[in-house]
């Protein structure tokens, strides 16, 4: 089975459920956004949402993946930056506890932590206190950290740092890695387009995006979107939330149905179907199973808070795989 490495924002989630999404216009946060934001507006957040109760838990695009890819039974490894903290030694355990070998420097700067909104429809908005996850650097990276891994996984948030990014997949593909790419938002698709459209000419095998980071990518609908894309790579996936997902490599395409899922989450739903896909890849399963079982995965963590899973739901998930598997 092939080994997968991340590289993301190492970020501590705190997870607040709102009851109106009123709260986001006093904050002046688009519903459905990632926002950046400072340690001031961090804490002003945190201040009018204090009399509800957090769930706290490790989160990240690239290491949501990543875990759950471990969990899933692959081995699996990750790159990330945290401060010498409570909340960064709280993200090295949770990953050593899931069974991923960390790949974490650290910082003088306070750990970073990503404050989750969850509406009453599921949507989440993002409001991101990057701290010392965004000091990763190119500097950072050695060729060792690419040794004994088949493919890098790179989260979308990073692309806004352009030499961190180049100097990762040139390292990823002269170890002879397959490098995949989430795209991970619209707006950093926006802002960091012409970046984009280089490095996944040049250097990205997997692409994953949803509807809105597909449209923004490509400026067209889902089918003509993931046409696009695969044309640039060598897998494409595009998923259109309750249509399922759209998966496109050279001349085969395939539609995958979604999981029937009593949404009240989608904290982490990207990043697990992209788990499931490439532990799929990982095992050398054909397209139509790796969207099936990324479906799967994907369709059980929108049930829950955040994108951790109990160990009965991942047992429920080992034994649906093989029902996909052999069917």
């Amino acid at each position: 089975m092939k080994k997968i490495l991340g590289m993301g924002n190492a970020l501590t989630d705190i997870l607040l459920r709102i009851e109106n999404d009123e709260v986001l216009a006093k904050l002046n946060l688009p519903k459905g956004s990632m926002q950046l934001v400072d340690g001031g507006k961090s804490k002003e957040i945190t201040t009018l949402l204090s009399e509800i109760s957090p769930k706290m838990a490790t989160g990240g695009s690239a290491s949501n993946t990543i875990n759950g890819i471990t969990r899933l039974g692959a081995a699996a490894g990750f790159v990330g930056k945290i401060g010498k903290d409570e909340v960064g030694e709280f993200f090295r355990n949770d990953m050593l506890n899931n069974g991923v070998v960390p790949h974490l420097l650290y910082s003088e700067t306070p750990s970073g932590q990503c404050t989750v909104l969850v509406s009453a429809d599921g949507e989440r908005t993002l409001c991101t206190f990057l701290g010392a996850a965004c000091e990763l650097d190119a500097k950072d990276l050695t060729p060792e950290m690419f040794v004994g891994f088949d493919i890098f996984h790179i989260e979308g948030y990073l692309v806004q740092n352009h030499e961190l990014i180049r100097t990762a997949v040139k390292m990823a593909k002269e170890a002879g890695l397959q490098v995949s790419v989430d795209l991970a938002s619209y707006n950093v698709v926006e802002e960091n387009l012409n970046f984009l459209n280089e490095i996944i000419r040049d250097y990205i095998d997997i692409v994953f995006a949803n509807e809105e980071e597909a449209r923004a990518f490509t400026g067209k609908e889902p089918e003509q979107a993931l046409i696009h894309i695969a044309d640039h790579c060598d897998i494409a996936v595009v998923k259109i939330g309750k249509e399922g997902s759209f998966i496109k490599s050279g001349s085969e395409s395939v539609l995958v149905k979604p999981r029937l899922a009593n949404c009240i989450d989608t904290t982490g739903a990207g990043d697990l179907y992209a788990a499931g896909f490439l532990y799929g890849l990982a095992n050398g399963y054909s397209l139509d199973i790796c969207g099936k079982i990324g479906s799967l995965v994907s369709g059980n963590v929108v049930e829950v808070l955040g994108a951790k899973m109990t160990d009965e739901v991942w047992k429920q998930i080992h034994t649906d795989i093989q029902k996909i598997i052999s069917a």
